[in-house]
């Protein structure tokens, strides 16, 4: 059948320039010996006593630990925790609750958990122990014994609460920029300066219970501060929360910009700086390649600050990451017995998967990052490597796509998330292979991991496998400042210029450093994850989460 002509939205968008790479070295070998050493000294530094990491806390951020916090501490010493003062994910999160006071949060949680289609799974804890887990769908009730699980060594140290589980996929909570930075200056200005100066600490969270449930139940309301609408464009509401002087803000779409020089390197775009990557503010590009925004799957969104708790999230969002239940009843398990000694993978990058990531219809596929990612990586054009032309010295050179096409096995596997007429326009274009066991990945040196709808569930999996595993996602998780770029996976740029070097580079052949070098971060990659993403791991950063989390105080005036 004759293939149907389909034209992507693949206009080149205005951007900064990245910073030049240094000379001397590839672009790639100089991000890998950088983290390497960064990751070396960071491990060096890290609190070996209770008194050096209660003054490592309140040297990070000028408030004193919450109480509770020698039990943490051994608790996380009791399960080897390799970075022990690496949670300034957790204070970032949480400083726009101290700008609030602690009975205003606690009345959103009750609000928001007593309106019965709000798609949350509430929790309550009393007297130490979770007295109720209730909500979500049907097929997700193995949440209520995970959540249960996850927590049952340490709920004994939690005051009484209630807490709002996110049960979608996608982010809930977008706060305007202007009461975000209200929320902060409170924060940082009122609050935690009275914290640090008080010698005698409690917790105010809970010191009114009255206006918490003692029944086992969550009281009803019969409104709601979400709003719905799934299957819409929403960069509008997502950017919302960015700077008004940020790129994405910009009034005037034809004047704005990617400011690449903030997170990529060298004239093929490495990603120097994951984080930055990952924040929409600095990419509006992602307005039309990314398919979160032009149409996610679900979107029950509030724009006042309620704290949610989601397994994922968009920079822009103010949901409270938590370790995800996914990987902690390891629902993609990893077995050893079906992986591959190194030497016997096949060089090539593998992936198989589902058009996930935003529902379709009139041709929206065009503007999923999953269709472009696989539709970039099988074209038949021209691309860009590196070449030395001279010791030291890299230059791009261009090529036919296709003279590298041993080194790429990534297809789809399954077209869903669509209406009819999408789903066969998309059957028509894409190459679409047999479903894959999860083990075939295994076969290959090189695997690929990317987005959905929202995080990739499959991340441990790979991670703990031989393979060198390569990430392309702009979804945030908990374990971002413990897991490395470029020391244990390989970071993809959201445009994508730089693709086919980094598999050219680790495994064409052409470079021995490069065949070395992939190996390498393999196998520590691989060891650093059973050390740091195990389930010890997640009910530490779970438990240092909900102590901060119930420590607003003093609340402000």
């Amino acid at each position: 059948a004759t293939m149907p002509v389909v034209v992507f939205d693949d206009k080149p968008f205005p951007t900064t320039k990245p910073k030049p790479a240094p000379h001397g070295q590839h672009p790639i070998v100089h991000l890998v010996t950088t983290a390497e050493k960064e990751l070396e000294a960071l491990r060096a530094r890290q609190s070996k006593t209770l008194e050096e990491a209660v003054a490592e806390y309140r040297r990070r951020y000028g408030i004193p630990p919450p109480p509770n916090f020698d039990k943490w501490w051994k608790f996380a010493q009791s399960k080897n925790v390799q970075l022990i003062d690496e949670f300034d994910m957790i204070h970032e999160m949480l400083t726009p609750f101290w700008g609030m006071k602690p009975a205003t949060i606690r009345a959103r949680v009750r609000e928001i958990l007593g309106y019965k289609d709000n798609q949350l799974i509430g929790v309550q804890i009393r007297g130490g122990n979770m007295s109720l887990v209730q909500g979500g769908f049907n097929w997700n009730q193995w949440l209520h014994p995970a959540l249960r699980g996850m927590t049952q060594d340490f709920v004994q140290y939690l005051p009484d609460m209630d807490i709002a589980f996110n049960i979608n996929d996608e982010p809930r909570v977008v706060v305007q920029h202007e009461d975000l930075a209200r929320l902060v200056e409170t924060a940082r200005n009122v609050a935690m300066p009275a914290a640090n100066k008080t010698a005698t600490l409690r917790n105010a969270f809970t010191e009114h219970p009255d206006d918490l449930n003692y029944d086992d139940r969550f009281e009803e309301v019969k409104t709601t501060r979400f709003n719905t609408f799934s299957h819409q464009p929403v960069w509008v509401h997502s950017r919302m929360s960015c700077s008004p002087d940020s790129p994405a803000r910009i009034i005037d779409e034809t004047a704005q910009y990617d400011d690449e020089e903030k997170f990529l390197l060298g004239e093929l775009g490495f990603v120097s700086n994951w984080t930055a990557m990952s924040d929409i503010c600095l990419s509006p590009s992602l307005r039309t390649r990314y398919g979160f925004f032009e149409r996610p799957n679900s979107y029950t969104t509030a724009y006042d600050l309620v704290p949610i708790f989601s397994q994922s999230k968009i920079s822009s969002y103010a949901d409270i990451l938590y370790p995800s239940p996914w990987y902690w009843v390891d629902k993609v398990p990893y077995n050893e017995e079906k992986d591959l000694a190194w030497t016997d993978k096949r060089d090539a990058l593998y992936w198989r998967g589902s058009t996930t990531g935003g529902f379709s219809r009139a041709g929206g596929w065009r503007r999923q990052h999953r269709q472009r990612v696989v539709r970039k990586i099988n074209a038949h054009d021209n691309a860009f490597i590196l070449a030395e032309s001279k010791p030291g010295e890299w230059k791009t050179k261009e090529v036919p796509r296709q003279d590298y096409a041993q080194l790429m096995d990534v297809y789809f596997s399954h077209i869903g998330q669509c209406d009819p007429s999408d789903c066969d326009a998309q059957k028509a274009f894409f190459d679409v292979k047999e479903y894959a066991k999860q083990e075939e990945a295994f076969k290959y040196k090189h695997v690929l991991d990317m987005d959905g709808n929202a995080f990739s569930g499959r991340f441990y999996a790979l991670m703990r496998s031989r393979s060198l595993v390569y990430k392309w996602a702009i979804f945030r998780e908990w374990h971002a400042e413990w897991l490395k770029p470029w020391a244990h996976f390989v970071p993809m740029s959201l445009r994508g210029d730089e693709w086919l070097e980094l598999v050219r580079f680790f495994g064409s052949g052409e470079s021995e450093e490069g065949l070395r070098m992939a190996e390498k971060i393999a196998m520590q990659g691989r060891e650093w994850a059973e050390k740091v993403v195990r389930k010890e791991d997640m009910e530490v950063w779970f438990f240092r989460l909900l102590l901060e989390y119930v420590f607003p105080f003093p609340p402000p005036p």
